[in-house]
């Protein structure tokens, strides 16, 4: 009886210190404003010999302490600005807290054919469900689990099965011009590789002759043509790598040219592909030619039996994995992908960007922001009718921040001064290096910079920075570290 006592009474002591730890760090209210007083005159010192136009710069600093938000420095704080990707901070919290962060997503091969003697005896469906982490690697699985299956060959077509999204691949809350980027690729339930092809470039082995040139996947929906020629030794590049189409071939074709010096390192491109379903399909072709599996039918797009038997099934990394891929790389098509995803576990079907985004606003909303106030269209802020103030935004945060069922995952899923995402290389061998987790944006005449500031004393500091101008977007990026270091500072 003592024993079991005392093991009570230690498991009663860690479960106290748990929740103790699980609460949010708050100052007392006389230590709020003595930092915050100290903090914000740091700040308009640095603005004020900054040398940016009053109208340029919006600013919200602040924290939560024991008698509820207070603001610590705000300058343009409730004038609304182009957030650009610091939209994501919103589309992250949302998708947090519609699916939560264990959440998985599964993508299948399925059929309503026989096996007999291994062969497939019908077509082979591929069944998207809406999975924007699913690359070569979950392709694979899926077919060394059809291989388990005793398939060999497969006698109809390769049938690709999108219908879980609807077939808008370019939501028109985008900026309205299209690029062959890698961060302008479309949407599809059955995607694969972020929707883009690498091209890899390096040095033929003598000069005059034409680059190695591979495409990653290389499979028949991607046709190559090398316009490239090696160079001399310390000529440096100029290859040029585009997407385009050709008459009579329903893929992509990537043309690449220019030169490469033959002493230069291998060079990377993205480009994006022009059909999901299609390049999905082709990419599992060639996959299965790889395997040994032939398919003797084509590929095309329908949906799959609902009586199919499940062959195969890859499942995603959880949720909160996914949010990071959006937020520190400030992956668009993740994050369009995601608002597709809560429309259709709400019951949408086909889901699509509005239904999506409709559950994002309401979860925006119940941070205290009202309709009216903000214009928010598009998930990824890839687009320049987003507007959000700092103040408001920075309440959000704060929002998201007391909600312990999802902020662990949310601030984790963002940028880590000078160590990864698109922070690695900012604040490097600054205070604010390691102790500053922060999304960042960027347009034209927009920069960003939006997240969490950690403090020696174990509080945590909130911030929005945004400026709108022209031109001088290097100089304002420069600035917003300067102050996130500031708030790090005891």
């Amino acid at each position: 009886m003592l024993r079991n006592a005392c093991a009570l009474l230690i498991m009663s002591s860690l479960f106290f210190t748990s929740a103790q730890a699980a609460k949010p760090s708050r100052m007392s209210a006389s230590a709020s404003k003595s930092v915050g007083q100290t903090m914000g005159e740091k700040i308009k010192k640095a603005l004020d010999s900054s040398g940016f136009k009053n109208g340029e710069v919006g600013m919200w600093v602040g924290a939560t302490d024991e008698k509820g938000l207070a603001t610590y420095f705000g300058h343009n704080e409730n004038k609304l600005f182009i957030p650009a990707s610091l939209s994501k901070l919103v589309t992250a919290g949302a998708i947090l807290h519609e699916l939560h962060p264990s959440y998985k997503f599964k993508t299948q091969l399925v059929s309503d054919a026989k096996i007999d003697g291994g062969a497939l005896a019908g077509s082979l469906y591929l069944k998207g469900g809406g999975d924007p982490s699913f690359v070569s690697e979950n392709m694979w699985f899926l077919i060394n689990e059809l291989t388990r299956a005793g398939v060999t060959s497969v006698e109809g077509d390769v049938v690709v099965d999108d219908s879980r999204y609807d077939r808008i691949r370019f939501g028109e809350d985008r900026q309205d011009v299209r690029v062959d980027r890698a961060y302008d690729a479309p949407v599809g339930a059955m995607s694969m590789n972020w929707n883009s092809v690498a091209v890899y470039v390096r040095p033929g082995d003598k000069v005059g002759e034409k680059a190695k040139v591979v495409a990653d996947v290389m499979s028949p929906f991607v046709k190559v043509k090398n316009e490239t020629k090696t160079t001399g030794a310390g000529k440096g590049k100029s290859i040029s790598v585009e997407r385009t189409k050709e008459k009579g071939f329903d893929g992509d074709v990537v043309i690449v040219s220019g030169g490469i010096a033959a002493d230069h390192a291998e060079l990377v491109f993205y480009k994006n592909i022009s059909d999901p379903e299609m390049w999905a399909g082709y990419n599992l072709v060639e996959f299965l030619r790889q395997r040994g599996i032939a398919v003797k039918g084509k590929v095309r797009s329908g949906a799959a039996p609902k009586d199919a038997a499940v062959l195969a099934t890859a499942e995603s990394k959880v949720l909160s994995s996914v949010v990071a891929d959006m937020s520190k790389w400030s992956n668009n098509y993740v994050s369009e992908m995601l608002v597709k995803e809560i429309a259709a576990v709400g019951g949408e079907s086909p889901a699509t960007m509005a239904g999506g985004m409709t559950k994002v606003l309401k979860y925006l909303e119940s941070s205290g922001m009202k309709k009216g106030e903000y214009e928010f269209i598009n998930a990824a802020g890839f687009t320049r009718k987003n507007k959000l103030t700092p103040a408001q935004l920075g309440r959000f945060l704060e929002f998201v921040h007391q909600d312990f069922s999802i902020y662990p995952e949310y601030v984790a899923s963002l940028p880590i001064a000078g160590v990864d995402g698109t922070l690695r290389k900012r604040m490097l061998g600054s205070k604010a290096e390691k102790w500053v987790r922060a999304k960042t944006g960027l347009l034209n005449g927009v920069v960003g910079l939006s997240g969490y500031a950690g403090r020696s004393d174990s509080s945590i500091i909130t911030f929005v920075f945004i400026y709108n101008g022209s031109g001088r977007e290097d100089k304002a990026r420069a600035f917003f570290d300067r102050v996130a270091s500031l708030l790090v500072e005891d």
